[in-house]
């Protein structure tokens, strides 16, 4: 028996057609508490995210993800309805690849968290660099930030031996002496500092650090009210963290297992903030700039064309 025309496209498109969740009659957002998310930690221990959908017959349903390339991949793939934290260099790649990943609220300008690290008789600049290796993650704050500053200096990131490693791999091969620097953030570089490891350069004044929540596109389309809790739960989050200081640092400390002198340093070095504002526009346009220029995007998007009018100030 051949099937009519009409029925056969309809079952390919029941068969294809994305659902509104990624998991019926649950909410599934990615749980970063790194470097020091201290808003988002707050929302998950204080179920502020639960107590807004659970009434509604909605389950909240956390995965630890700490790579923004990940939660943009598992946005794209419908695994994930919402990215609870990512750095807006990972949300720029996935966009300029067609993975329409939407800043939906701000998160932290962290520009003090992020560093470069040398050795106790090593490098004190970046013009010391030259032929010195060093070890980071490619593609984000951190290894524009090693752009930047040796651009600084007239120098390039061929100036340098560059080896692609992660956060946790790149502190334990400053810390074996196997790598003359080392780009780290958060508690790696306060335990690098304690150590004993000069930081050659934060940050700030070179690159500034966005992080941002995200959703996916077809979650923002067909769950305008849910998303309105999610940014309202991420609202509340950073209130409590304004007003219950003290706890918050507490309750941070715990989560990340450090101590509170540590947290507070990591706290003041954060600058959290709910949305993002023009500077952040003009920062964005200058980290496409880095992308294209270094051939980790292969096509200019335009930073408004992803991002929430709510999103802003």
């Amino acid at each position: 028996m051949k099937m009519p025309k009409s029925l056969l496209l309809a079952l390919s498109l029941s068969l294809f057609a994305a659902p509104a969740f990624a998991e019926e009659g649950a909410l599934n957002i990615s749980y970063v508490k790194s470097p020091f998310n201290l808003p988002m930690m707050v929302m998950k221990e204080k179920r502020i995210l639960e107590k807004k959908l659970e009434p509604k017959g909605i389950k909240v349903k956390w995965h630890d993800i700490d790579s923004g390339a990940q939660q943009a991949t598992a946005m794209a793939s419908g695994s994930l309805d919402v990215g609870g934290v990512l750095n807006t260099t990972s949300v720029q790649m996935a966009n300029a690849e067609g993975n329409p990943v939407i800043i939906i609220a701000g998160a932290s300008r962290p520009t003090d968290v992020f560093g470069l690290v040398g050795q106790e008789n090593g490098a004190k600049t970046f013009a010391d660099l030259r032929g010195k290796t060093v070890v980071g993650p490619k593609g984000t704050v951190l290894h524009q930030l090693l752009v930047a500053g040796l651009a600084k200096e007239g120098m390039t990131i061929n100036d340098v031996k560059f080896v692609q490693m992660g956060i946790p791999q790149g502190f334990s091969a400053l810390m074996s002496g196997k790598a003359d620097a080392a780009l780290i953030a958060a508690g790696a570089l306060v335990k690098a500092e304690q150590a004993g490891k000069p930081i050659i350069a934060t940050a700030t004044g070179l690159v500034t650090p966005k992080l941002v929540m995200c959703a996916s596109k077809r979650f923002i389309e067909e769950q305008p009210e849910l998303l309105k809790d999610v940014v309202a739960a991420q609202d509340e989050a950073y209130d409590w963290v304004m007003a219950n200081h003290k706890e918050a640092i507490a309750l941070g400390a715990k989560e990340q297992g450090i101590s509170e002198a540590d947290a507070e340093r990591l706290y003041a070095w954060s600058h959290y903030n709910k949305r993002l504002n023009e500077d952040d526009i003009k920062s964005l346009d200058q980290d496409m700039d880095f992308l294209l220029e270094n051939g980790m995007a292969r096509q200019r998007v335009d930073s408004r064309s992803f991002i929430l009018d709510s999103a802003m100030e």
